[in-house]
């Protein structure tokens, strides 16, 4: 009977090893990472056909079908977005696929990016946020809550592309370090790295006056993870909701892409680094969707447009069970993303403004 009991036990311990997450302790770090504009259709379907054959919005038509083309809506969504269908498809979860059911929405009134982003890091919808002028944030967001939180005070950091997150997190108030827009790297003991990007950062093209390429803002991010090592760190990429704006469906989709890489470099470092490996959970969603109807409107998003408030979520990290694909149908909210960002970490995040939106279901196991 002891033998039975002990060998029970070490298979038990190898098996926790293997899957590579504790499903009873909670996460000693998170990563609030969005993705600016990216539709659920891609997301869960791959590229959209009728699109690409489109020239007026598809360049190249012959190679995005080469690269992201197949015979399925999984192998196409497979092929746009290995990380998310391999990785987290397989380790963690994904949320918002309507075509079965599941439904995320916005309860903002607006359906565009400061309306979205407060709502995602607040837990809450504020009608005062009602445009994307750079206007200091009146709320109080998860990551300045954290921020005050004894284990977490100045363990926080933000990097966005878009030149507004300083505004949204506000930074002067939060004391939050935020890099965004054509920010540089700042202090004394900047890495060659840090040095280097800042020269990258001078020389890079102006595709747009608000907003810089992704890959500045990640490997901005990436060099202050090794220096720094954060406990908490919002990510917003920005270049699929402008490639979309400019009516350029080859560029946006190879912007999804790109990003989808640069979270699996990102998740690859923090299972390799001591500080975070076993011990991280990213939660990955969008802040608004995109017209559909007809093709042309995905170029734009709002009230007007049919679509534009449909979002979707993909986690994966300790004490998340590996769901892969939700196919349940039900209703969330992007409201509930901020509770659920506290609550990877054992904390049951609030605020005396407004309810936030209750934790997501199925991110923390029962």
């Amino acid at each position: 009977m002891q033998r039975y009991w002990f060998t029970a036990l070490m298979i038990g311990l190898l098996a926790g090893q293997l899957s590579g997450q504790d499903m009873s302790t909670p996460a000693e770090n998170v990563f609030i990472i969005t993705l600016d504009g990216l539709r659920w259709e891609e997301v869960f379907g791959g590229i959209v056909d009728s699109m690409v054959d489109n020239r007026e919005l598809t360049g190249y038509q012959d190679q995005v079908r080469e690269q992201f083309g197949a015979a399925t809506p999984e192998e196409r969504r497979a092929r746009l977005l290995p990380f998310f269908w391999n990785t987290i498809g397989s380790q963690g979860m994904l949320l918002g696929n309507r075509w079965q059911g599941n439904h995320g929405n916005i309860t903002n009134f607006f359906w565009f990016s400061y309306p979205g982003y407060n709502e995602i890091l607040t837990g809450y919808s504020d009608p005062r946020i009602n445009s994307n002028n750079k206007l200091p944030n009146p709320n109080v967001t998860v990551l300045e809550w954290l921020n005050q939180q004894p284990s977490f005070a100045g363990r926080v950091a933000a990097f966005g592309s878009w030149d507004v997150f300083d505004y949204i997190i506000n930074e002067e108030r939060s004391g939050i370090p935020v890099n965004c827009g054509y920010d540089r790297a700042e202090g004394d003991q900047l890495t060659e790295h840090e040095q280097f990007l800042n020269e990258l950062s001078a020389q890079a093209p102006l595709l747009w006056n608000s907003v810089r390429p992704d890959f500045l803002t990640h490997n901005y991010m990436m060099e202050y993870l090794r220096r720094q090592h954060p406990r908490v760190v919002y990510i917003s990429y920005g270049e699929t909701d402008d490639f979309a704006h400019d009516g350029s469906y080859n560029r946006y989709l190879y912007s999804a892409h790109q990003t989808d890489h640069m979270i699996g470099q990102l998740w690859d470092y923090l299972q390799s680094d001591p500080v975070y490996a076993g011990k991280t959970t990213l939660l990955i969603t969008t802040d608004h969707g995109r017209g559909h109807s007809p093709m042309t409107e995905w170029k734009s998003h709002g009230k007007t447009y049919d679509g534009s408030n449909a979002i979707w979520f993909a986690g994966i990290g300790p004490g998340m069970p590996a769901q892969g694909e939700v196919r349940t149908a039900m209703q969330w909210w992007q409201n509930q993303i901020a509770k659920s960002a506290a609550a990877c970490l054992g904390l049951d995040y609030s605020s005396t403004e407004e309810e936030v939106g209750p934790v997501l279901p199925g991110v923390m196991a029962e």
